[in-house]
């Protein structure tokens, strides 16, 4: 398949008018920019914060246009304001997110997800620490200790939701709103639903921001508990989206024992302390192996460095996941441990983790909706 070049594309937009002047979008200005990847296209419409909500009925049409051209496959369209000067920071009010979030987006967007009591980003410093596997389990404990939970995969490189949560079919469209998908008790939302599991993502940083908007902002979550972030490894566009347009309540690291992974983790705290995010604590991932057959123990990976890393980083140690092949087994065949069998030891450990995490973003010891929120300046 040829893919849509961005001169067709830039064309078949003249067709949309600019509500404010009358001349077609393109011409108007309007159009920042339109990136084309393998049938996967992003357009960037300029806009400012007085005309914010007259341009969001031009760039659904935009989409919708778009989507009717030749080879595209799949289309995005966000608004841009940032060429105008922010305004001034407003203090957050005592019951709303945490301090520690700010207090509005880039150039004055609004905040994303306001329904949402607590956001909870899941990440780490590097790839292949099990982060998506204590994501998916942390969210099926929490629905299981009876919270209205939500899961967004926010790896747009490499989404790992669909296959680890057993669901492989596209969201219902209502209006100009998707409807996360329910698998164990818990509403999920992921790239990996609206592309072919082996669809590289070649998109360049903001295609990959836009993207992460859309599926916070354009996604009917409802009136939720607590979303879990599944963020992707590192730290780049995709965290300091999530700091810039939703209040995170706080953070959870994940790591295994290992130092090398360790200074990865270390990365991952300071770039939240940065960002003025909350750092709820760290959690030691493969933490040790035992035998199923003799049940003999081994530290593969050693044992307690995340524990140690934490206490000198000040923050606390939220406990650790032992290497288990059920987990593994579990996640590939699409079935979470923590709902496939709630009284192993993998669960419990899922279920202590979840506990505390909802103790420390609600304030109220495992009593749903009790307490008033935490607040951690």
């Amino acid at each position: 398949m040829v893919d849509a070049s961005s001169d067709a594309l830039r064309a078949a937009l003249r067709a949309i008018k600019d509500p404010a002047s009358g001349r077609d979008i393109v011409t108007a200005g309007l159009v920042e920019g339109i990136e084309v990847r393998g049938g996967l296209v992003q357009a960037t419409l300029l806009t400012d914060r007085a005309h914010a909500a007259a341009m969001e009925p031009v760039r659904r049409e935009v989409e919708a246009l778009l989507m009717r051209q030749p080879n595209v496959t799949n289309a995005t369209a966000i608004l841009t304001a940032h060429k105008a000067p922010p305004p001034a920071a407003k203090p957050a009010p005592a019951h709303g997110h945490s301090h520690g979030a700010p207090a509005g987006g880039p150039a004055g967007k609004a905040l994303l997800l306001p329904d949402v009591k607590a956001i909870v980003a899941v990440a780490s410093g590097k790839g292949g620490v099990g982060k998506s596997t204590v994501a998916v389990n942390l969210a099926v404990s929490l629905a299981r200790q009876g919270h209205k939970v939500g899961l967004l995969d926010a790896d747009i490189y490499g989404p790992s939701l669909p296959r680890m949560v057993g669901l492989n079919r596209k969201p219902v469209v209502k209006g100009d709103k998707m409807i996360p998908l329910e698998a164990w008790g818990v509403s999920c939302m992921s790239i990996g639903f609206l592309v072919d599991e082996e669809t590289p993502m070649i998109w360049r940083g903001p295609m990959v921001m836009g993207a992460l908007e859309q599926m916070m902002g354009q996604v009917e979550w409802g009136a939720l508990d607590i979303l879990v972030v599944d963020m992707p490894p590192g730290t780049g566009d995709a965290q300091l989206t999530m700091a810039q347009r939703v209040a995170l309540t706080g953070a959870v690291i994940v790591s295994t024992p290992q130092d090398i992974a360790l200074i990865d983790a270390r990365r991952g705290v300071r770039m939240f302390e940065k960002t003025k995010v909350p750092v709820l604590g760290l959690v030691e991932n493969m933490s040790f192996y035992c035998c199923p057959n003799c049940g003999h123990r081994a530290d593969i990976f050693g044992h307690g460095g995340a524990k140690t890393e934490a206490a000198r980083l000040g923050t606390e140690f939220l406990g650790e996941i032992p290497l288990l092949l059920d987990i593994r087994m579990a996640s590939d065949a699409g079935t979470p441990i923590a709902a496939l069998a709630p009284e192993s030891d993998a669960a419990m450990a899922y279920a202590k983790l979840a506990t505390r995490v909802w103790e420390k973003v609600s304030g109220a010891p495992a009593a749903r909706g009790a307490g008033p929120r935490i607040v951690i300046d």
